[in-house]
């Protein structure tokens, strides 16, 4: 497993429900997302790659919680096997997500958290 930069605690404090009973997975997995969204941040990091700064800290805990938030808002359970397939043309062969982006251009962020990422500026170039 990867770095995690939330907790199954923080997740319930987010939403103010009991975490679901997969919380680790899920956050597991929305914590890449996360470290996707954000590859290019510039941030101090410990020997395991964590963030040391308080605010970056927050902020990656945040945008996890968020995605997973989303996700389970969505009925994604983290795969990526969601149904992402709005239209499907046959000759000559284009296929599209719900949201327009091509197949395989990768994982939706919430929008709570890039809010948090960007606010942190972790996200370079984008003006919140």
């Amino acid at each position: 497993m990867g770095r995690v930069y939330a907790t199954p605690e923080q997740l319930s404090a987010w939403t103010g429900q009991d975490a679901p009973a997969d919380a680790v997975r899920l956050l597991a997995r929305a914590s890449e997302d996360v470290e996707d969204a954000a590859r290019t941040a510039i941030y101090d990091v410990d020997v395991q790659g964590m963030p040391t700064d308080p605010d970056v800290i927050a902020a990656m805990a945040d945008a996890t919680c968020a995605q997973v938030e989303y996700q389970e808002a969505a009925g994604d359970d983290g795969t990526g096997a969601d149904d992402r397939w709005g239209s499907v043309s046959i000759g000559p062969v284009s296929l599209g997500d719900r949201r327009g982006a091509p197949a395989g251009a990768g994982v939706t962020l919430a929008p709570r958290a890039l809010r948090a990422l960007t606010r942190a500026g972790l996200l370079p170039g984008v003006i919140w």
